[in-house]
C-alpha cells in the first residue's frame, strides 16, 4: 500500500531551561538523520521567552520547513511564581491543562493534513503519554538524565525504596543496587534521600513515569524502549542493571545546537568570547551553576573569594536572579570576566578553558565530555550528585569537593580543587578528559553506537507510521 502520511513526530518537554537543551537537541538530531516532519512542545510561559516577537503562536525553523514550534498550555502561561503561586496547584493544573491543550495540538495537526505518528515525552510529563495512548499514537519516554540516575530510580520504586529510606541520613552509607558499583547515599539523587515538601511533590511525578512503564511492561510482548541521553559504552553497568525490564538506548551525548530553546539572553555585549580569546590556552577556570540552581550569598563570597584570591583567570557566570543586595558582581581585579549568563557549548570548546567548575547538571556533564573540560564538581540537588559520582569514580575526568559543616564549599576548598584539576597533579584527570571526549563524539559520529541508535529508532518510528496507514 502506498504511504499517505508523512511520519510525524511530536517532541513535549517541560519549561525549563535544563529540560528543553536535551529535547531540541534530540528532536534535531532526529530530523537530520530521518528527515521526518518534527513538532516541539513545551509549555507557552518558556516558547513566550524562545520567541518574543511570536510568542504564542507556532514558529518554523528558518533552516528546515518539516520542523516547528507550536506551544500547549499549563495554566501559567505567565510563569510560576514561587513567592505567589502553590506548588501543588501549579503541578494539577499543569497536568490537566496541558493534557486538554496538547491533544488539541495534535487534532489541529491531523486536521490540517500532517497527522502526528509517534510522541516523545521527557521527565516529569508522564501524561503526555495518556494523550497518546487516548490519540491511539505510540509514545516513547526520553531520559534526559543518565541511565544510572534512571537505574537507581526503577530500583528505588521496585525492590529497594525501604533500604535506602534506613540509610537516607547517612551520606557516607553504601548502598548496593543490582548490577551497580557501590555508591554512597550523597551519590544519590537527592529527591530519594531527602525530605522536604518539594521533593515529596517531583518525587511524584518522577513516579508517574515509572509506574507508566511498568504498565507497557505489563501489557506488552516486549519489555519498553527508553531513550536515553548517553552513550553505551559511559554506562554500560547502569544499561545492564536494568536490562531485563526496560529497553534502554543510548542516543547521546548529543550537542546539537541549540540555540532557539534558549529562555536566557547570552551577555554579549561583556563580550566573553573575545576575552577568552586572549587568554593562554587551558588557562581559565569556567564556573557556571545552571538555569535554577540557587546559590545562598554565603556560597557565592566562599567562590568569589576563591576566584580573587586564586592565580588563574576566571569566567564566571552568576544569573541576574542569584544575585544579593550587596555584593557587587564586577570582574576589577584584571584575572576574570563575570556574566549573567552566556552561551556554554561555545565557552566549553574554546582553547583557553581548561577547567569548569560546576552544578553537574547532566547537560553540562555531557557538555564537559564532549568538549574535554576536566570538572570541580559542586552538585545541589537532583541527579546532580550522581552526575558528580560518574564523573570522579566512574570516569576519572573531575573531582567533587567537601562541604563544611554548614554545608558550605569554602574559598580554600574550591581553590584547592582546581589546582588538583589544573595543577600538575590534575595531568592523569585531564588525559582521561581528552579520552573521553573522543569516546563521546565517536558514539554520535556517523556509524557510531549512538548514531546507530537513532537511526534503528527512526525507522522503527517510520514503520510504525507504515502501520498505521496499513490499518
Amino acid at each position: 500500500m502506498e504511504l499517505k502520511w508523512q511520519p510525524h513526530i511530536l517532541i513535549a518537554t517541560y519549561p525549563i531551561q535544563g529540560h528543553i537543551n536535551p529535547t531540541l537537541r534530540l528532536a534535531k538530531r532526529l530530523a537530520r538523520v530521518s528527515g521526518v516532519r518534527i513538532t516541539f512542545s513545551t509549555a507557552v510561559e518558556a516558547q513566550r521567552l524562545m520567541f518574543p516577537s511570536s510568542p504564542d503562536s507556532e514558529v518554523q525553523l528558518e533552516e528546515n520547513p518539516l520542523f516547528s514550534f507550536i506551544p500547549y498550555s499549563n495554566g501559567y502561561d505567565d510563569g510560576f511564581d514561587q513567592k505567589k503561586h502553590d506548588v501543588n496547584d501549579y503541578m494539577s493544573r499543569f497536568k490537566e491543562q496541558g493534557s486538554y491543550t496538547l491533544a488539541s495540538i495534535v487534532d489541529s495537526l491531523a486536521a490540517r493534513g500532517g497527522p502526528v505518528t509517534c510522541i516523545i515525552y521527557s521527565f516529569m510529563l508522564s501524561w503526555v503519554a495518556d494523550v497518546a495512548k487516548d490519540c491511539g499514537i505510540p509514545s516513547f519516554f526520553y531520559c534526559i538524565q543518565p541511565a544510572t540516575a534512571f537505574a537507581v530510580y526503577w530500583h528505588y520504586f521496585h525492590e529497594y525504596k525501604s533500604v535506602i529510606a534506613a540509610n537516607a541520613l547517612d551520606p557516607s552509607a553504601v548502598i548496593s543496587l543490582p548490577c551497580l558499583p557501590s555508591m554512597r547515599i550523597r551519590d544519590l539523587p537527592s529527591f530519594i534521600t531527602a525530605s522536604s515538601p518539594d521533593n515529596g511533590v517531583v518525587l511524584q511525578m518522577i513516579k508517574e513515569t515509572f509506574d507508566r512503564l511498568d504498565v507497557e511492561l505489563g501489557r506488552q510482548e516486549s519489555i519498553p524502549l527508553v531513550l536515553v541521553n548517553t552513550a553505551d559504552e559511559l554506562e554500560a553497568r547502569a544499561m545492564a542493571s536494568v536490562n531485563s525490564k526496560v529497553e534502554l538506548v543510548g542516543i547521546g551525548p548529543l550537542l546539537e545546537d541549540a540555540a532557539e530553546g534558549s529562555l536566557f539572553k547570552a551577555a554579549e555585549e561583556k563580550g566573553y568570547m573575545e576575552w577568552l580569546d586572549r587568554q593562554a590556552e587551558r588557562s581559565v577556570v569556567y564556573v557556571s551553576f545552571g538555569s535554577l540552581s540557587m546559590l545562598k550569598k554565603e556560597q557565592l563570597e566562599e567562590i568569589w573569594n576563591a576566584l580573587k584570591e586564586g592565580e588563574r583567570p576566571y569566567l564566571w557566570v552568576v544569573r541576574k536572579d542569584n544575585r544579593w543586595e550587596g555584593m557587587e558582581f564586577e570582574g576589577d581585579d584584571g584575572k576574570g570576566i563575570i556574566v549573567a549568563w552566556c552561551e556554554q557549548g561555545k565557552v566549553l570548546e574554546h582553547r583557553a578553558v581548561g577547567c569548569f567548575v560546576t552544578h553537574c547538571g547532566w547537560n553540562s556533564t555531557v557538555e564537559s565530555l564532549l568538549c574535554g573540560v576536566p570538572t570541580v564538581g559542586v552538585p545541589q540537588w537532583s541527579d546532580q550528585a550522581t552526575n558528580a559520582w560518574l564523573m570522579e569514580t566512574e570516569w576519572g575526568t573531575g573531582v567533587r569537593v567537601e562541604v563544611s559543616g554548614e554545608g558550605l564549599v569554602e574559598a580554600e576548598e574550591l581553590r584547592r580543587c582546581v589546582e588538583r584539576v589544573m595543577g600538575e597533579e590534575g595531568e592523569e584527570i585531564r588525559r582521561k578528559a581528552a579520552t573521553w571526549k573522543d569516546k563521546s563524539r565517536d558514539a554520535t559520529g556517523e556509524g557510531g553506537p549512538s548514531d546507530r541508535n537513532l537511526k534503528a529508532f527512526a525507522q522503527k518510528v517510520i514503520s510504525l507510521c507504515h502501520v498505521a496507514v496499513e490499518k
